[in-house]
C-alpha cells in the first residue's frame, strides 16, 4: 500500500469489501474498455457507498417510483461509479453491460445517459449541468409537495442528491444554480462535493483556490466538511446533518484522494481520464487487498449486502403506496390530478382553451399573443410551471394570479414585480434572475423529475446562454418549452448586441429540438399546442417584439396547419404557381404583400408559411411535394436571419433574402428597410427568378 494513502481503519471488514467492490469493478471496466476515468470512482467510492446504502431512498425493482430520492452524478465522467452502484444494488444492469462499458450498443456509455440504464435520472458529462439539473429537481419536488400534500398526507417528500467534483463547481452554470438554490432555500437538495483538488490537467491550485465552503455559505447554503473521505462514519454523520437541515440546501465537502489505492497514480491528475494500465490495475488491487484475478470479481457477501440494502427501498415504496391510497380515499380529485401530472398526461380537451384571435391588419407581437395563450391555458394546465430570466414584462410569460415560487416565509420586503399574489412553493411563476444558463438546466431537471410542464423565457439573442441545456434536453427527449422573444433585427434601437442573426440556424442545428417561429397570433396559439403536446421533445418558440398582422383565416389557410411545419398559406390563382415564396415569422407578412403585388403583375405566386423546419421535414414525402413541388424551381425564401440551411428548400435555382451580417441600432422598421427587407426588394428578386 502506498505510504501516502490515507488510513481506512474506520471501515469494517464488510464495509471495506463493499467499497472495494465499487472500486475494483470500476477500474476493471475502464481497463477493459481502454478508455474512461478511474480516478473519481476510486476516490469517491466510500461516500457513494454510504449514500446508496444508508440514505438514498430508492427501489431497484421500480426505478421510476414517483417519490424516490433522485441521485445525479454531475461529474458524469465518473460514470463507472454510478454503473457499479446500479449493478451492485440490483438494478437491471447485468455484469455483461459493465464488461461492455463504452462500447457500441451498450447500456453503459462513457457518460451517463438517461434512458440507457435504469436509475440514470439525467444525462451528465458537461460539467455543472448535473448540479443545475438537481436544483430543478428540488424545485419540482418543492412545488409538487406544496400543490398536493395535505396535513397528515405527505405523498411528495423526497431528497435530491447530487455528487459533484471540482470541475462542476468551477463552471459558471453551477454558480448560477447554487445562487438560485440558496435564494429559494431548497432544503431537500444535498450536494456531495468530491473535494480531491485534482482535475484533468493538474491540481486545482492552478486555477481554483477559493474557499468553497465560504462561497456556498454566501449563497445561503448549509455546509459540512469531512476531512477524511474514507471515514464512513464521518461521512454518514455529515449526510445525516445535511438531511436534517431543511431550511437550506447543503454542500457536504468530502476530502478525497483521486485514484485512491493506485501506488503510482493516487493523488495525480494522471488517474483522472486514462486507464490505469494492466500492471497498475494489478498493483492497485493488491494495495486494496483485492484478488488480481479474475477481472470483474465480486464477492458474494458484498453483493448480498448491497442487495439487502435495497430492501429498505422496497419497504419505503410499499409504505408510500399505502399513504397514496389513504390520500386518494380522502382527496380523490387531488389524487387523480397528482397521478395525471406524474404520468405527464394532459387534461382531455385542454386545447379547447386556446384562444382564437380576430383578424387585425395592425395585429400584435407574437410575444404578446404568447402571453395571452399562456394565461388562457394555465387554468386548465395546472402543471404549467416556469418563468423568465428577469424579463417577465418583456417576454410576457407571467401566469397572472399564479403566485410567486419562493420559500414560505421568505417573501422579501419592498418586493416589486409583475406578479404579486400568493408567495410560496405553490407559486407557478419562477423568478430565475439573470441566470439563463441555470434557468435552462433547472428546467431540464424539472422535466426529468416529472409532474410539471416547465417553460423558460428570455430574449432570443441570449439563447446562446441556454444552448447547453437545450442540447441535453434534446438528447434526453425531455419536453421543455423554451420561449424566446425579440427574435430579429426588429428589436431595433438596442442594436446588434441584442439582435439575433445566426440564432435560428444554431437552434435548428440541434438534433431533436423543434424550433417554431410563428407568423401571427393564431400560429402562435398553434405553436403552444404543439409545444405542450410534445412530451418527449423540447420546443423553442421564437417570437417577435414588433407587431405582426393577424391574418384573416377566412381568406387564408387555417393556422392549425402549423403542426405540419409548413403549409400553403395563399396559393396562386388557379393553383399552378410559377414562383414560390417561403417565409417564417414576421417576414410572412412581408412576403404576403409581395405576393399580392406580384399577382397584380400577372405572376402566379404561391406563399408558403414555414414556421418549423423540423415539423415539415417529418411530414410524408407526398405532403412535402404537395407544398413545395419540385417542378417549380423558382423559389425565394425570406427570413431575417443568416441564410444557412435555406438552400435545402430553395434549391440551386432559387434565391434567399436573408441577413448574413449583423444588424444595427435604429428603429426596427428602419433597420428592416436598410437591410433589404422591403416589399420592393422581394418583388425585384422574385421577378429576376422568373426572368421578368
Amino acid at each position: 500500500m502506498s505510504p501516502d494513502m490515507p488510513a481506512a481503519s474506520s471501515l469494517s471488514t464488510l464495509d471495506r469489501m463493499c467499497v472495494n467492490s465499487i472500486r475494483a469493478l470500476s477500474i476493471d471496466a475502464v481497463q477493459k474498455a481502454n478508455s474512461g476515468h478511474p480516478g473519481m470512482p476510486l476516490g469517491a467510492a466510500p461516500m457513494a457507498y454510504v449514500l446508496w446504502t444508508r440514505f438514498l431512498r430508492h427501489n431497484p425493482a421500480d426505478p421510476g417510483w414517483w417519490d424516490r430520492d433522485r441521485f445525479v452524478l454531475s461529474a458524469g465522467h465518473g460514470s463507472m461509479l454510478l454503473y457499479s452502484l446500479l449493478h451492485l444494488t440490483g438494478y437491471d444492469l447485468p455484469l455483461a453491460e459493465i464488461e461492455n462499458f463504452r462500447q457500441w450498443g451498450s447500456r453503459t456509455p462513457g457518460h451517463p445517459e438517461r434512458g440507457h440504464a435504469p436509475g440514470v435520472e439525467v444525462t451528465t458529462g458537461p460539467l455543472g449541468q448535473g448540479l443545475a439539473n438537481g436544483v430543478g429537481m428540488a424545485m419540482a419536488e418543492a412545488h409538487l409537495a406544496a400543490r398536493f400534500n395535505r396535513p397528515g398526507h405527505d405523498i411528495v417528500d423526497h431528497t435530491t442528491w447530487v455528487l459533484a467534483g471540482d470541475g462542476d463547481l468551477m463552471e459558471g452554470v453551477a454558480a448560477e444554480a447554487a445562487s438560485l438554490a440558496g435564494t429559494l432555500r431548497l432544503g431537500k437538495l444535498v450536494c456531495l462535493y468530491d473535494d480531491n483538488r485534482v482535475c484533468l490537467a493538474g491540481t486545482t491550485n492552478l486555477s481554483f483556490n477559493e474557499d468553497r465552503a465560504a462561497r456556498f455559505e454566501a449563497y445561503g447554503w448549509h455546509t459540512v466538511t469531512v476531512e477524511d473521505g474514507n471515514d464512513l462514519e464521518a461521512i454518514s454523520a455529515a449526510l445525516a446533518a445535511a438531511k436534517a437541515e431543511t431550511a437550506r440546501p447543503s454542500l457536504v465537502l468530502v476530502r478525497t484522494e483521486i485514484g485512491y489505492g493506485s501506488p503510482a497514480k493516487q493523488g495525480s491528475f494522471e488517474s483522472h481520464g486514462s486507464p490505469l494500465g494492466a500492471e497498475e490495475v494489478r498493483r492497485t488491487k493488491e494495495a486494496l487487498g483485492w484478488p488480481g484475478e479474475p477481472p470483474f470479481y465480486l464477492p458474494g457477501e458484498a453483493v448480498q449486502f448491497f442487495r439487502r440494502s435495497a430492501d429498505a427501498g422496497r419497504e419505503a415504496e410499499a409504505g408510500w403506496r399505502r399513504r397514496l391510497a389513504a390520500y386518494a380515499a380522502e382527496f380523490p380529485g387531488e389524487a387523480r390530478e397528482f397521478e395525471r401530472a406524474m404520468r405527464g398526461e394532459r387534461p382531455a380537451g385542454w386545447e379547447r382553451s386556446l384562444p382564437v384571435f380576430a383578424a387585425d391588419p395592425k395585429g400584435m407581437a407574437t410575444r404578446a399573443a404568447s402571453g395571452k395563450v399562456i394565461n388562457a391555458i394555465a387554468p386548465v394546465l395546472p402543471a404549467l410551471f416556469g418563468g423568465s430570466a428577469d424579463l417577465n414584462p418583456s417576454t410576457k410569460t407571467v401566469i397572472k394570479d399564479g403566485g410567486d415560487f419562493g420559500a414560505p416565509g421568505s417573501r422579501p420586503e419592498n418586493l416589486q414585480g409583475e406578479v404579486g399574489g400568493p408567495w410560496g412553493y405553490e407559486g407557478r411563476n419562477i423568478h430565475f434572475g439573470v441566470r439563463e444558463h441555470a434557468m435552462g438546466a433547472a428546467a431540464v431537471g424539472m422535466a426529468a423529475h416529472g409532474g410539471v410542464i416547465p417553460y423558460t423565457a428570455t430574449f432570443f439573442v441570449f439563447s446562446d446562454y441556454v444552448r447547453p441545456p437545450m442540447r441535453l434536453a434534446a438528447l434526453m427527449e425531455l419536453g421543455v418549452l423554451f420561449v424566446f422573444t425579440h427574435d430579429s433585427i426588429g428589436v431595433g434601437e438596442d442594436g446588434p448586441t441584442h439582435q439575433p442573426v445566426e440564432h435560428l440556424a444554431a437552434l435548428r442545428a440541434i438534433p431533436g429540438l423543434c424550433v417554431i417561429r410563428p407568423a401571427d397570433a393564431n400560429e402562435t396559439a398553434e405553436a403552444w399546442r404543439v409545444a405542450v403536446e410534445n412530451r418527449h421533445r423540447p420546443v423553442a418558440l421564437v417570437l417577435t417584439r414588433q407587431d405582426t398582422p393577424v391574418l384573416d383565416r377566412a381568406l387564408y389557410a387555417p393556422a392549425s396547419l402549423l403542426a405540419r411545419g409548413a403549409y400553403v398559406l395563399a396559393d396562386a390563382k388557379g393553383g399552378r404557381p410559377e414562383l414560390i415564396l417561403i417565409a417564417s415569422g414576421s417576414e410572412v407578412g412581408l412576403a404576403l404583400e409581395a405576393q399580392r403585388r406580384l399577382e397584380q403583375m400577372g405572376i402566379a405566386v404561391r406563399l408558403v408559411s414555414m414556421p418549423s423546419w423540423e415539423l415539415f421535414d417529418a411530414q410524408p414525402g407526398e405532403y412535402r411535394e404537395e407544398v413545395l413541388p419540385r417542378a417549380v424551381r423558382a423559389r425565394l425564401a425570406v427570413e431575417a436571419g443568416i441564410s444557412q440551411g435555406w438552400h435545402r428548400y430553395v434549391g440551386d435555382a432559387g434565391d434567399i433574402l436573408a441577413l448574413d451580417r449583423f444588424g444595427a441600432s435604429a428603429p426596427g422598421d428602419t433597420v428592416f428597410e436598410k437591410l433589404g427587407f422591403t416589399v420592393d426588394n422581394v418583388v425585384e428578386r422574385a421577378l429576376r427568378l422568373v426572368g421578368k
